[in-house]
């Protein structure tokens, strides 16, 4: 029953045991820079359903990484608007708060150190238009009165 067609021990599945291909990560063949394999390692872990397919740790792993890039280049450029290299904890929450899928998505969200939008109500700041259309009608008003006589002297 020996016969020389019989796959090898350890093979792994390859008859003949021939040259061991190099291990390629489920990242790098989805074209991802989120792990994959560690993402479908949580979902198995985290006991969130029975089973797990082979695809969801993919589309959750290119999901997350979307998300994460879209926030980091909105902060990038909240940095830039500020002078800055380096994004800090306040250009994050400007560039969350700024977006209206974001802010919406990450509405219940405290960021620690991003402090709050810059933002005055309307009733407190000082009335400038009365102000403005005030001035003028008082000086155009000053020569035209002078030319009249006072009613009581």
């Amino acid at each position: 029953m020996e016969s020389g067609g019989k796959v090898k021990k350890g093979a792994g599945g390859r008859k003949g045991g021939g040259p061991r291909t190099k291990p390629v990560a489920k990242s790098v063949k989805a074209g991802l820079q989120f792990p994959v394999g560690r993402i479908g390692r949580y979902l198995k872990k985290g006991r969130y359903a029975e089973r797990v397919g082979s695809g969801a740790p993919v589309y959750l792993a290119a999901v997350l990484e979307y998300l994460a890039a879209e926030v980091l280049e909105l902060a990038g450029n909240a940095a830039r608007d500020n002078k800055k290299n380096r994004i800090i904890p306040r250009h994050v929450l400007l560039a969350i708060r700024n977006d209206e899928e974001l802010g919406k998505l990450l509405a219940g969200v405290t960021i620690a150190h991003g402090g709050v939008l810059p933002n005055i109500h309307q009733v407190l700041l000082p009335k400038k238009s009365e102000k403005a259309s005030q001035e003028p009608k008082t000086a155009s008003k000053s020569p035209s009165k002078a030319g009249k006589s006072p009613k009581k002297a």
